[in-house]
């Protein structure tokens, strides 16, 4: 199936992308891909070096004639967001992505397709390997964990790069050259809670939120796209207020930087209650799905009876966390006053689970200003600190300042327009690129994001446009040559 991608053009580099997609290569366990990578370079001849954190470095010299252009740094970043559905069996710590084209797009079957940041890296595998295409001196740097902590970019010393340039591969609209992003940090709510023996004369309930699209917690936050933790714990604080619905588990979301497509709930109610929670239950859900008609036309949610539960929480936290996660804020919190369109600051409660007397709330909070990234934090701090949560701040990272003065901004404008006989879209993001993070141990490269179109990263229905690759593609090899002198 996969085979079908191979014979697309650019040809290098969807083959590259094929070489790199059956390789797993979730967050966190970059082992193998590292090694390939490493074998990669090893195998040109060129050199090749893993720093301390696991970021895989390849060198190569200047082609005949460009030895006079400043040194790049093409970059991007080799895990991926591993995300299926629910009815899709596949294992990512084994098996190798598996993709099939339908008309414009190369999707996978029921899973993240990798093309974020994958098409970035098979891009610079394709241009060490071969010997026809013009550039300047290059360093490939391939960073790890980009997804769940960009621990990678963290760990980068300065020292190692000499390039004044940095090309950075993970852009997803391929009419932007992206000259800033938002910064970054997790914020995790968590307590304990005892596990009360479940009341006499109740029945069982399993809720199931799904159908969702999810998405990127960056790029489509804005889009006003349901979140499967969000809906969740609206239909439990409605049973909870009407009808003394008690929580026995929750398991919501997925990945932090993935916006939340399905919960799953057990409850209880009392007997006497069965028919009016029934009623009630779906009156609320023709009132979500009404609601959100227009963008979620899947969505599904169940209400089904299932075995009691041995257990339920205790009911002063229960009430404490049902609160405090209706309290807060998911979605935008600002856009920006400076940037037209741009969301600068933005909560994404990406994942909730009670089990087993332990509760705990993830949530991804975002901005390009770092006061505002703050601010929305210690909100959140707030509402969760006021059920008795404790709360911790972790991950963070900075977001990356415009640089309207680089020299290489109007080259990429100029080039833009001659290829494509329209304006690019010169823009900062509201996803986290690395950028931010580079610049604290190399501030005086200048940095520039682009890439092909991908639409859905992060969730299954991924895809990459298979024209925009091309023109991508185009693009990279005029930007290559014309690379501004020393």
């Amino acid at each position: 199936m996969s085979q079908e991608v191979r014979t697309l053009e650019p040809n290098g580099l969807w083959n590259k992308f094929a070489d790199l997609n059956a390789v797993p290569r979730p967050s966190k366990k970059e082992e193998r891909v590292i090694a390939f990578m490493k074998k990669f370079g090893e195998d040109l001849g060129l050199e090749t070096v893993i720093d301390e954190v696991g970021n895989v470095i390849v060198k190569k010299p200047a082609t005949a004639g460009m030895e006079d252009r400043k040194a790049i740094v093409m970059q991007s970043h080799l895990d991926m967001v591993h995300q299926k559905n629910a009815d899709t069996d596949f294992d990512f710590d084994t098996q190798g992505i598996e993709m099939i084209i339908d008309g414009d797009w190369v999707k996978a079957k029921g899973t993240t397709l990798g093309a974020d940041n994958g098409l970035g890296v098979a891009t610079i595998m394709a241009i060490l390997e071969s010997e026809t295409i013009a550039h300047p001196a290059l360093e490939a740097l391939f960073t790890i964990d980009e997804e769940t902590g960009m621990t990678g970019a963290m760990g980068l010393k300065g020292g190692l790069l000499e390039g004044e340039i940095l090309l950075n591969l993970d852009t997803e609209e391929d009419d932007e050259i992206g000259i800033g992003c938002a910064g970054g940090i997790d914020v995790t709510a968590t307590r304990s809670y005892v596990v009360e023996e479940t009341p006499e004369g109740v029945v069982g309930y399993q809720i199931t939120v799904n159908g969702l699209q999810g998405g990127h917690s960056g790029m489509d936050i804005h889009k006003g796209f349901g979140n499967a933790n969000v809906l969740m714990n609206r239909l439990l604080f409605d049973g909870f207020e009407n009808f003394g619905l008690r929580i026995a588990e929750i398991n919501g979301g997925s990945l932090r930087n993935a916006i939340p497509r399905e919960s799953v709930a057990t409850v209880v109610i009392d007997k006497v209650h069965q028919e009016a929670f029934e009623f009630e239950m779906k009156l609320q859900i023709d009132t979500i799905k009404k609601e959100f008609a227009t963008i979620e036309a899947d969505l599904e949610v169940a209400v089904v009876l299932t075995e009691t539960p041995n257990g339920v929480v205790e009911l002063g936290v229960q009430e404490g966390i049902t609160r405090s996660l209706y309290a807060a804020h998911n979605g935008v919190f600002r856009m920006s006053p400076d940037i037209e369109d741009l969301v600068e600051t933005s909560n994404n409660i990406a994942r909730v689970i009670v089990k087993d007397g332990e509760i705990k709330v993830g949530c991804l909070t975002r901005s390009s200003v770092e006061s505002g990234k703050m601010d929305l934090a210690t909100k959140l701090r707030a509402s969760f600190e006021l059920s008795g949560c404790e709360v911790e701040f972790s991950g963070s990272y900075p977001g990356w300042e415009p640089n309207m003065n680089a020299s290489i901004l109007p080259v990429m404008v100029d080039l833009y327009k001659k290829l494509n006989n329209a304006e690019p879209n010169v823009a900062a993001c509201h996803a986290g690129l690395e950028c931010g993070i580079l610049g604290t141990n190399y501030p005086a490269m200048e940095m520039i994001s682009f890439g092909p179109t991908i639409r859905g990263a992060h969730s299954p229905d991924e895809r990459a446009s298979i024209s925009s690759t091309q023109k991508y593609w185009e693009y990279v090899l005029e930007v290559l040559k014309n690379i501004p002198k020393k």
